[in-house]
C-alpha cells in the first residue's frame, strides 16, 4: 500500500533535484556571460529593433526587469523565509532545523509557500514545549510564514508595466512546466506576450516603419466626388 505513495515521493525527489541542477548550472553560465552582459543586451536590442521596430528595446528592458523582479521577490524572500524560520527552529530547540529550512525555501520557490511546514510544528511546538515558549514560537513563526505575502507584491510589481496577476501567474505556470527554471522563463515569456497584446489591441502596433504600407503611413489623398 506504500509502494505508490513512496514512488511519488522519490519522482517529486527527482524532479527537485534536477531543478536545483538545472538552477545551478544557469547560475553558471549566467556567471560566465556576466561581464559580456551589457554588449549581448546592446547587441539582442539592435536585433529587436530591426524586427520590431522602436519596441525592440523596450521588450529587453522589459525582459531584465522581470528577471531581477523575480529574482527580488521570489528568489529572494524565499531565502529570507528561510532564514529567518531557520533561525526560529534553532532558538526554539527544533530537531533538523537546517534541513527543514531547506524545505521550506524549496516550498517558498516553488510557490505552494513553507505554511504547510509551519502549520505541522507550531501545532507539535504546543504539546512538546511549556505554554509560554509555545506562544514565543507561534507569535514568531506566524509573520515569518507570511511576510511573503507583503513584501512578494512589492517587489515584482515594482518598475514592471505588467499587471502582478500575470506575473504570479508566469511563475507558477513555468515552475510546472519547467522546474525551477521556469521559475524566470515563464514571467518573461508571458509579460513579453502581454506588452505585445496590449500594443495590438492598442492599435500601435509592433511591425517595423519598412512593413507599413504607404496607405498606413499617410491620410488618404482621395478627393471625395462633386
Amino acid at each position: 500500500m506504500l509502494k505508490p505513495a513512496g514512488a511519488k515521493l522519490l519522482e517529486f525527489a527527482q524532479g527537485a533535484l534536477a531543478g536545483l541542477f538545472e538552477l545551478l548550472v544557469a547560475i553558471v553560465i549566467a556567471g560566465f556571460l556576466f561581464t559580456r552582459g551589457p554588449s549581448l543586451v546592446d547587441v539582442l536590442g539592435a536585433f529587436l529593433n530591426r524586427v520590431l521596430s522602436h519596441r525592440g528595446k523596450e521588450l529587453v528592458q522589459l525582459a531584465g526587469a522581470t528577471i531581477r523582479n523575480v529574482s527580488r521577490g521570489v528568489v529572494g524572500i524565499a531565502l529570507l523565509q528561510s532564514l529567518l524560520a531557520g533561525a526560529g527552529f534553532l532558538a526554539a530547540g527544533i530537531p533538523a532545523a537546517s534541513a527543514l529550512a531547506f524545505v521550506a525555501l524549496l516550498l517558498s520557490i516553488v510557490q505552494i509557500g513553507p505554511a504547510v511546514l509551519f502549520l505541522p510544528i507550531i501545532v507539535w511546538s504546543w504539546t512538546a514545549m511549556d505554554t509560554t515558549h509555545a506562544l514565543l514560537f507561534t507569535a514568531y513563526m506566524i509573520p515569518v510564514g507570511l511576510i511573503d505575502n507583503v513584501l512578494r507584491p512589492v517587489l515584482m510589481a515594482r518598475g514592471l508595466t505588467t499587471p502582478m496577476p500575470v506575473i504570479i501567474i508566469g511563475v507558477i505556470g513555468g515552475t510546472i512546466a519547467f522546474g525551477i527554471v521556469g521559475l524566470f522563463f515563464g514571467p518573461i515569456v508571458i509579460s513579453v506576450a502581454w506588452t505585445v497584446m496590449v500594443a495590438w489591441v492598442q492599435g500601435s502596433g509592433l511591425a517595423p516603419e519598412g512593413n507599413r504600407s504607404p496607405v498606413d503611413a499617410e491620410p488618404s489623398r482621395v478627393k471625395a466626388p462633386m
